[in-house]
């Protein structure tokens, strides 16, 4: 039997909560997101293909299950790989309070005495907290006006994969039957890597470089620049660029210990699988 509408649709999932972006919709290119009048984004729970596509390591890894979990429940953001990182954490606990609900369980250890304990957390304190780094501040350096803007999603998803190969070197060479002046060799390579992908999160970080005689926004031209600058400008990027970053941090949670009173802090994980797991 032909129909021109699913009887059913009107029993399809429903937005749960309404998202305010950290970043208010700047620094999204054209397209990729299509921001209501009201500045209010519908969030809608997770399905189960949703669940299933977070639980897959493959896509994990590659960075896919999150920008599908993101443009499954929050539809107005329509290509996630360029989202800006600043909104990242915010899209994640709201999706996590629209599939589960704004209270939270998590396990905490204690450093000074190993016990595990329960803690409670509202997910929605967090979410009003979250903000973005105030990218509108230019660095001068001499004749140079330096811009930035946030990394995107695909930019620190890579960026992240590579940090995490060159760990796995690291390891097998500590672990490997080389010599020690073979291993001296290997982590010297090693670290030259590493350098070049800070020299890589640098450069997806600004957005240009006015000189007296030009404005530069080509990221051929921005990554040569960094990666020839002298020490102490490229040291004041990159203190620059990580106190913007340190700011769209989700705050470590302050636990005092039930056992033994000792205070600590405890990072909490955005984009793991342990995050969107049902406590009920």
């Amino acid at each position: 039997m032909n129909q021109s509408a699913n009887p059913l649709k009107q029993f399809f999932r429903q937005p749960a909560i309404y998202l305010r972006l950290p970043s208010g919709g700047e620094f999204w290119p054209d397209g990729s997101l299509d921001m209501p009048s009201n500045q209010e984004l519908p969030v809608f729970p997770m399905t189960a293909i949703d669940e299933i596509t977070y639980r897959t390591p493959d896509a994990l890894y590659n960075g896919q299950a999150v920008v599908s979990v993101i443009q499954s429940c929050i539809p107005a953001i329509r290509d996630a790989w360029k989202m800006p990182t600043t909104d990242l954490n915010a899209a994640l606990v709201a999706i996590r309070i629209a599939s589960y609900g704004h209270e939270m369980e998590m396990t905490t250890t204690c450093p000074s005495c190993n016990t595990d304990s329960e803690y409670g957390l509202d997910l929605r304190q967090i979410l009003d907290k979250l903000k973005t780094g105030d990218f509108h501040k230019t660095l001068e350096h001499g004749d140079l006006v330096i811009s930035f803007h946030p990394m995107n999603y695909h930019a620190q998803n890579i960026s992240n994969q590579q940090q995490f190969e060159q760990q796995k070197t690291i390891q097998a060479i500590q672990l490997s039957d080389l010599s020690d002046d073979e291993k001296i060799v290997e982590f010297n390579k090693t670290l030259g890597k590493i350098t070049e992908l800070t020299i890589d999160a640098l450069k997806w970080s600004i957005a240009s470089i006015r000189t007296p005689q030009a404005l530069v926004t080509e990221i051929e031209y921005i990554h040569e620049f960094v990666a020839n600058c002298d020490r102490k400008l490229f040291n004041r990027l990159k203190d620059h660029i990580i106190a913007l970053r340190q700011v769209s941090d989700i705050e470590p949670l302050n636990i005092e210990c039930s056992s033994c009173q000792h205070k600590y802090q405890q990072q909490l994980t955005m984009d793991q699988t342990s995050f969107f797991e049902d406590a009920s």
